[in-house]
């Protein structure tokens, strides 16, 4: 199956982003799913993205009368219970699910709703795209890895959504092992997005100042072990790996936490730090750096968080 319809839920950095690819490839009819005054504003103002305005339609949840091809998820983790029901016009027999959601769990909250068959898993890494109202920067668009969770041999699915992607010019790639990839990625988010959160600090801090990384560092070991024991193969290198992939980010982009901070929104502390510590107490681990930052953000957004 050839995908042609795609639906985007969730206009943060991430979803406007995937968003506008698909936009902007003339073979794609690309959607935003929103309702009341998030649909409103985009129909309003429309989206900027690195200085370019985009009119991206917008359908309601209950308006929408056809299934889309592909459904992109790019929502916060604490918005996904209240919005996953608004795909339910919108997923069909052969409609494929991503979520590009950070955590462990947005995939199988998909599917405990619309059946694991529908859904891939996805993780994106390496943009650096922050939000500001409705305008979008990025410099550099990352790549997204994703499939199922054994990617050795390429399913149906996934070779047709790797082709939307390259039509759409949108960095992918599959990696055999893809639950690996889905807890690398989640223990970056642990150490990266906490960090910077409690420390007011962009990418180019962690950069150049050894006591930032220290943190961050500490922040991701305490996920180490919890995914051994999950049966992850998850060690010590791979906070080798990350350390690369943090050189070639822009010095002044920021993470998604710093940015939900700095803003006055909730966070995703509890997908992150909160996920930690109850994976150490099922497991009867000691994570005390996490939990640690999540008592701080937790003060932080009880003195900050707007809506």
């Amino acid at each position: 199956m050839e995908i042609k319809n795609v639906a985007i839920l969730g206009a943060g950095a991430m979803g406007t982003f995937y968003a506008s690819k698909f936009f902007d490839a003339p073979e794609f009819s690309t959607v935003l799913v929103a309702r009341d005054q998030r649909r409103d504003l985009l129909q309003q103002k429309g989206l900027v993205i690195n200085g370019t305005h985009y009119s991206i339609p917008v359908v309601h949840p209950d308006e929408a009368d056809s299934p889309a091809d592909l459904i992109i998820v790019a929502l916060k983790n604490h918005h996904l219970a209240d919005a996953v029901h608004d795909l339910k016009n919108l997923v069909g027999t052969h409609t494929i699910m991503i979520s590009v959601m950070n955590g462990l769990d947005s995939e199988e909250y998909l599917g405990a709703v619309y059946g694991m068959d529908k859904v891939l898993y996805a993780v994106a890494l390496g943009i650096d795209a922050v939000r500001r109202g409705n305008s979008v920067t990025y410099t550099t668009p990352g790549k997204l890895y994703f499939g199922e969770p054994d990617n050795s041999v390429l399913t149906d699915q996934v070779r047709n959504v790797r082709k939307a992607f390259d039509r759409a010019g949108i960095p992918s790639e599959t990696p055999a092992d893809m639950m690996r990839m889905l807890w690398w990625k989640f223990m970056i988010n642990v150490g990266v997005n906490q960090a910077s959160a409690v420390m007011r600090a962009p990418y180019g801090v962690f950069q150049s100042s050894q006591d930032a990384r220290a943190l961050m560092e500490m922040l991701m070991r305490e996920v180490l072990e919890p995914a051994q024991r999950a049966g992850i193969n998850l060690v010590e290198q791979d906070l080798v790996d990350w350390s690369e992939v943090l050189k070639t980010l822009s010095p002044e982009g920021k993470t998604s936490m710093l940015q939900d901070i700095e803003a006055g929104r909730k966070t995703e502390v509890e997908a992150f730090a909160g996920k930690v510590v109850e994976l150490g107490g099922n497991y009867g681990l000691s994570t005390p750096a996490n939990q640690v930052v999540l008592n701080i953000i937790h003060v932080l957004e009880q003195s900050s968080v707007k809506s």
